[in-house]
């Protein structure tokens, strides 16, 4: 019985899907180094490493829990253990606040900034969830939500979170939104059906302009930050190995097949940890 639930609550938490605290991962690393001018030692990589998959895993919890009725009712998630019964809403919950308790040990061995800025990152992971009840773009919200890591990184190493890390989630928010629409892609026919708002049904046939457009404004933003913070040739390439990436998605996503675009969502870590790595070898080689 113990392994059964065990083995429940890893499906619950998408343990053998990595591809979820990824996105989250490199994109709050790359504010970490940028924020230190370099490697900001191993307390804080630990502390955000481990974090950023502790809070991912709750969010799946409080997500699955808000979601289960209409779950149901969309192929792709109709297993799901709450969903389907398997793992009760009370033990989901108690998961999730369990994880977030874990993350939020962590974040008290940084400083007070950086646990004041924890609470607001608590309250949008916990409000996005409902938004897609109620806003026509609700991967806007998961874009902050998933963002929130880069001004907390700011504050752990400079105890406050200045203009440059705003910038920097603004950037990053239009990944978000890039990638979030894809996924919304492979949902849209049950969506429709269910009443679900998501940025894939707002945008009608502008899905793949606009994903495109989204990619381009994520990395000019970033790549106008890191101008000049490191090297111009590792930027270059850098922003080629991600525009590269984004370029392919594209050839993914056009013809809007659920396939295409569910390959195109789950590979986007990869374009992240692109801007991630020149980021990290800029600033070592600079």
């Amino acid at each position: 019985m113990l392994r059964e639930r065990l083995s429940l609550y890893l499906d619950l938490i998408r343990w053998d899907r990595p591809a979820g605290w990824l996105l989250l991962l490199w994109p709050t690393l790359s504010a970490l180094w940028i924020a230190a001018e370099g490697f900001p030692g191993w307390h804080l990589l630990a502390v955000f490493t481990l974090g950023t998959i502790l809070m991912r895993s709750a969010g799946c919890c409080v997500n699955d829990v808000a979601d289960r009725e209409f779950d149901r009712h969309v192929k792709r998630t109709a297993q799901r253990p709450v969903t389907r019964g398997a793992v009760s809403v009370k033990e989901a919950l108690g998961l999730g606040a369990v994880l977030a308790l874990l993350a939020f040990a962590l974040v008290l061995t940084t400083n007070t900034v950086t646990i004041a800025w924890s609470f607001a990152a608590l309250a949008i992971s916990l409000a996005y969830p409902y938004a897609k009840r109620f806003v026509s773009m609700p991967q806007a919200v998961l874009g902050v939500a998933f963002s929130f890591g880069i001004p907390m990184a700011f504050a752990a190493v400079q105890s406050r979170v200045p203009l440059l890390a705003w910038v920097l989630l603004l950037g990053n928010l239009f990944w978000v939104l890039a990638y979030d629409t894809e996924y919304a892609m492979v949902d849209r026919d049950d969506d429709l059906k269910i009443g679900m708002k998501t940025s894939a049904i707002t945008l009608g046939r502008a899905d793949v302009a606009v994903i495109m457009l989204c990619y381009a404004s994520y990395l000019a933003i970033w790549g106008a930050v890191l101008a000049g913070r490191v090297p111009a040739w590792i930027l270059a390439v850098s922003l080629a190995a991600a525009g590269a990436q984004a370029a392919w998605h594209y050839g993914l996503i056009r013809t809007r097949e659920r396939a295409g675009c569910f390959k195109a969502f789950r590979l986007n870590h990869w374009l992240g940890f692109a801007v991630f790595a020149g980021v990290a070898v800029g600033y070592t080689l600079r």
